[in-house]
């Protein structure tokens, strides 16, 4: 039995996200399915995040088990033939270690937003970036996010559905900066909590329009209510970029 790590990328607008579930496809899913059809085994694959609908991957990892023998890049190249012409792409397949994996030998995730601010619509990022029709004050933007990074109770910017057993997370990093028309917000941490990203982005967009004062990032964290978030950001703009082992 050999243990392969992949690394995957992928489009996550229309699918389910990426847990299988009874309707809808799935990135586990349909990497599943590609497994059976190179190899003829039945598994099970892991990922190291599970993203919501609508969101995509430039990195995430996952794992799963395999009895018959095969080479690392025939793993690769005969996953992205069966996978074609999807929205998933297997970026390296290795094998590793059988103690590995993806979810919790992970010490690090990191997620990176696009916010898109001009009047007009965008065509070739379509579900890929968040439009706002006006302008954000990014600087504003990024001082209120500092209040978040450290040891918090995380409570107001976690979903009502979270099974996570504490809202206490470490948020290593939420940096808010300008590019262009764009709005980047990149956040990093051993874990997040169920929509803690788009909690987060959202409310800073209203940091962003002069809605809330920076200082109001620190007083709805304060808050430990679901109630004093501000709006959800929407799961197009959200990528998860980078996932960190020892």
């Amino acid at each position: 039995m050999t243990r392969f790590k992949l690394m995957v990328e992928y489009d996550g607008t229309g699918t389910v996200g990426w847990q299988r579930q009874d309707s809808g496809a799935s990135i586990q899913s349909m990497l599943e399915k590609a497994i059976f059809d190179l190899t003829g085994e039945v598994v099970t694959v892991t990922g190291a995040g599970r993203t919501d609908a609508g969101v995509h991957a430039m990195a995430q990892v996952a794992h799963f088990d395999l009895s018959k023998d095969f080479a690392a890049d025939k793993i690769r190249d005969g996953l992205n033939h069966f996978l074609r012409p999807g929205a998933v792409s297997v970026i390296l397949a290795e094998a590793v270690a059988p103690d590995f994996h993806a979810r919790f030998s992970a010490t690090g995730r990191h997620y990176f937003y696009r916010i898109l601010c001009r009047r007009a619509p965008p065509v070739l990022d379509k579900n890929r970036v968040w439009h706002v029709v006006r302008g954000l004050d990014a600087e504003a933007m990024h001082e209120g996010a500092q209040h978040l990074v450290g040891q918090h109770d995380f409570t107001t910017f976690r979903s009502s559905e979270c099974q996570a057993k504490s809202p206490v997370k470490t948020l290593d990093r939420l940096d808010v900066r300008r590019a262009g028309d764009e709005i980047h917000i990149e956040a990093s941490a051993r874990s997040f909590l169920h929509n803690q990203v788009r909690s987060m982005v959202g409310s800073l967009k209203m940091v962003g329009e002069g809605k809330w004062q920076p200082s109001q990032m620190r007083d709805a964290l304060e808050a430990k209510d679901r109630a004093a978030c501000g709006v959800v950001a929407p799961p197009e703009g959200l990528y998860l970029v980078g996932v960190d082992y020892d």
